[in-house]
């Protein structure tokens, strides 16, 4: 507190205390003295106290400023950065994604258009598919018709030449026919010469009437063997290679249904296996049914 500030002070007591003797009054001049200039040097180090905080304040302030504008100018550039570089890079993405849609625009048509066509293909492959078995039938019928009136000759040895003669004069004796039935063709098959002592090829041979040459395969059925100058023969229908293979698959069956008493079976033609047991008749196409049907008569 400074000295007018005291001087007010006391002045603001009043007349009560003014009659009564103060402290001042009471003491010396030097004391007075030294208090007063304690209290002014107080006040003088409150005074620049609060002057430097001021100033400090204002320093500090100040820097912080700096720091923050700097700083603030550093995070402005690096945005303006990041944002130039992510609008290349939103640019970029979105010219890739046009791409893109255009390329996924052009599959889509490309696999409509291969759709159309894979389902105009397959009404045409399911077409042909049909044609192909229709025609593969009518050729198996075609064929088998020519080979109507052919016969399968297995015996003759190699050393035999083979003409018509022959062959019409073999089978009249061998069946015992009534004429020598008339021989259009004549040749063994077309398969590699055996070596000695191997199996002779087939002599495939036409008839000209159908008539002589059913009743040559219904008497070749009758006889167990067939035996005419010193050579054994047996004869059997010409028949196509398909049909010949699907014969062949119930040779399994047949071998086993031999070996079962009460029981009659037959090949018919083309491929059809009739087997009759129990006074029933069963006929089957497929080896594996019947191979199963045999199975239940075998227990």
């Amino acid at each position: 507190m400074s000295h007018k500030g005291r001087k007010a002070k006391a002045h603001q007591r009043g007349p009560a205390d003014a009659t009564s003797p103060s402290h001042s009054e009471s003491s010396g001049p030097s004391e007075v003295a030294e208090e007063l200039a304690t209290g002014d040097a107080t006040n003088l180090k409150i005074e620049h106290l609060d002057a430097f905080r001021e100033e400090m304040k204002m320093l500090f302030k100040a820097e912080l400023q700096e720091a923050f504008g700097m700083h603030l100018v550093s995070v402005k550039n690096e945005l303006l950065v990041l944002k130039t570089e992510l609008s290349a890079s939103i640019s970029t993405v979105t010219q890739e994604v046009s791409e893109l849609k255009a390329t996924v625009a052009d599959m889509e048509h490309s696999l409509s258009t291969c759709t159309d066509d894979i389902v105009s293909l397959r009404t045409k492959v399911e077409n042909m598919s049909k044609d192909l078995i229709r025609l593969d039938n009518k050729c198996e019928d075609l064929e088998s018709r020519s080979r109507r009136n052919n016969v399968r000759i297995v015996g003759i040895p190699e050393s035999q030449a083979i003409s018509c003669e022959f062959v019409s004069t073999l089978l009249r004796d061998a069946f015992r026919l009534g004429k020598e039935p008339l021989v259009d063709r004549a040749h063994r098959a077309m398969n590699a010469i055996p070596s000695a002592g191997g199996r002779p090829r087939t002599v495939v041979t036409r008839l000209h009437y159908y008539s002589d040459c059913a009743e040559i395969l219904r008497r070749a059925r009758e006889l167990q063997q067939i035996k005419t100058r010193d050579i054994a023969i047996s004869v059997f229908p010409d028949y196509t290679a398909k049909t010949a293979r699907a014969r062949a698959a119930f040779n399994d069956v047949r071998r086993q249904l031999r070996d079962i008493g009460g029981i009659r079976f037959g090949i018919l033609h083309p491929a059809k296996l009739r087997i009759t047991h129990d006074g029933k008749q069963r006929d089957f196409i497929s080896p594996e049914e019947a191979a199963k049907f045999v199975k239940t008569i075998t227990g």
